[in-house]
């Protein structure tokens, strides 16, 4: 037992917590590396100008620093911002300098990519066009349509100029008129087509379908047109 008369757990455990303190210092201080997405994000473009294509929506940015300065670097408080109020028609190469990102004490970049961001720009056009109704099926056995009015009948479209000026209507989503035996009204989205084209206004378009009783011709009344005067050409 003798052996063991010099142990003391105090200066063991005083041991232990000065080994996991270093521990830990030596984990906050050592250099790590993490890589994450941040979107691009294109700032005081004039209003003259619309972007119709762009090469890349975010850049892939690796960063090194201490573990302790990494949890701080989150994708989702970090935006790439490229002024292109200097923008022609045309195509601009931007240079990407992440360098110019605030990042947190103990934290940079080291590498990201791509270098350089593509980005077309044309001009903006705007022009009146007609909305007409896309229709499918008919109505139920005796019924038949009427007419169809559609609220408002034109809408302002706005976007790339070339784009735009080749429109001359736009069609709203398919409309069923299957097993209709009376009028409908709906609010309907407007197909534009895809491309950089948007309504200026928001607001929903109606169209309102009248259904009515196809007319049945009474017995006789065949008969009585046929025997009025002149029917038979004199």
């Amino acid at each position: 037992m003798a052996k063991f008369s010099s142990f003391r757990p105090g200066l063991l455990m005083l041991a232990l917590a000065i080994a996991i303190f270093l521990w830990g210092i030596a984990s906050g201080t050592t250099d790590s590396e993490r890589g994450f997405d941040v979107p691009v994000e294109l700032t005081k473009l004039g209003e003259d100008l619309v972007v119709t294509d762009q090469s890349v929506d975010s850049v892939n940015i690796r960063v090194m620093g201490t573990k302790a300065a990494l949890r701080n670097v989150t994708p989702d408080r970090y935006t790439y911002t490229i002024d292109v109020s200097g923008g022609k028609p045309g195509v601009a190469v931007y240079d990407v300098d992440v360098s110019r990102i605030d990042w947190p004490r103990g934290a940079r970049p080291v590498s990201h990519s791509p270098s350089r961001v593509q980005v077309r720009f044309e001009k903006r056009g705007r022009k009146a066009v007609e909305v007409r109704a896309d229709l499918d099926g008919e109505p139920a056995p005796g019924f038949r349509l009427t007419s169809v009015r559609v609220d408002p009948p034109k809408v302002w479209l706005a976007g790339a100029r070339s784009q735009v000026m080749r429109l001359d209507e736009v069609v709203t989503e398919t409309i069923n008129l299957s097993g209709l035996k009376a009028d409908e009204e709906k609010e309907v989205r407007v197909n534009l087509g895809g491309g950089t084209v948007w309504m200026e206004e928001s607001k929903p378009v109606k169209v309102l379908v009248r259904i009515e009783p196809e007319r049945i011709e009474e017995p006789g009344e065949a008969l009585d047109a046929l025997t009025e005067p002149g029917a038979a050409g004199g």
